[in-house]
């Protein structure tokens, strides 16, 4: 029992540094490992995103129109908070001189390249999300999964730069590669549940699992490629862009 209720304030702690949702103060919350629980988060937080399109659908909304709110929807439950890491990280990188990117990073102003992304991540999430008429709700949780299975795997995987930071404290949360399998096996076993719902759906289903892992393994190489590690921007970037070009290649699905 002791290590239920444990479990339950991990979650919650996550839910709180993750995203806005309101949620009742709880005596002896830990926010040490909330990047474990960092795939579940994304899933409740596609399902909070699925129900609010079904709900604008159910009401006759065009699709565009719904997609347009999903996605600011999207931004306003996370706080921004991996939107503004992407933002930051693009000013970083469009900076020449390597030696200067990191401090860039950690400046809060942002900058024209900054700005580029971020309208480059809404415009994609919109477009593929109009595109997808059918299972919206299913990408959604899906998408919203992946990205943050992609932050795990990133700080698993390469170097944290910075001494100090969110980051870091993400980084001492995800040790080993047997932090990532609670995560995988629960994006598996969405994929899992398409199939025993429909199993005309086998095509779409095997389509997310490598659709989300490629492509959330990919990101996470690229930015280590250009800064030779991660920081907390970083691993914000990592969500977004494996959650937008994972809803693009569902499109074909």
């Amino acid at each position: 029992m002791a290590n239920q209720i444990q479990w339950w304030k991990y979650l919650i702690s996550s839910m709180i540094f993750y995203t806005i949702i309101p949620l009742p103060y709880i005596q002896g919350l830990e926010f040490a490992k909330v990047a474990q629980l960092a795939p579940l988060v994304g899933l409740i937080i596609g399902g909070v995103l699925g129900l609010w399109d079904g709900g604008m659908n159910y009401l006759g909304l065009p699709v565009l129109t719904r997609s347009a709110l999903v996605v600011c929807s999207w931004i306003v439950i996370t706080g921004g908070l991996h939107l503004d890491g992407t933002m930051d990280t693009a000013d970083g990188l469009a900076v020449g001189d390597p030696e200067r990117r990191l401090e860039v990073m950690a400046d809060s102003a942002t900058g024209a390249f900054g700005a580029m992304a971020a309208i480059a991540i809404v415009l994609l999430k919109t477009a593929a999300l109009t595109d997808i008429q059918a299972d919206r709700w299913l990408v959604l949780i899906a998408a919203c999964g992946w990205g943050r299975w992609g932050q795990q795997l990133a700080i698993a995987q390469y170097p944290y730069l910075k001494p100090t930071g969110k980051g870091a404290l993400h980084k001492q949360a995800i040790r080993s590669y047997k932090d990532l399998l609670p995560g995988l096996l629960l994006l598996l076993g969405l994929s899992g549940l398409v199939v025993l719902l429909d199993n005309k759906r086998l095509f779409l289903a095997v389509g997310m699992v490598f659709a989300g892992s490629a492509i959330a393994t990919l990101t996470g190489a690229w930015f280590n490629h250009k800064l030779g590690g991660h920081t907390g921007d970083t691993y914000g970037a990592v969500v977004e862009w494996t959650e937008a070009l994972f809803l693009c290649v569902l499109t074909i699905f």
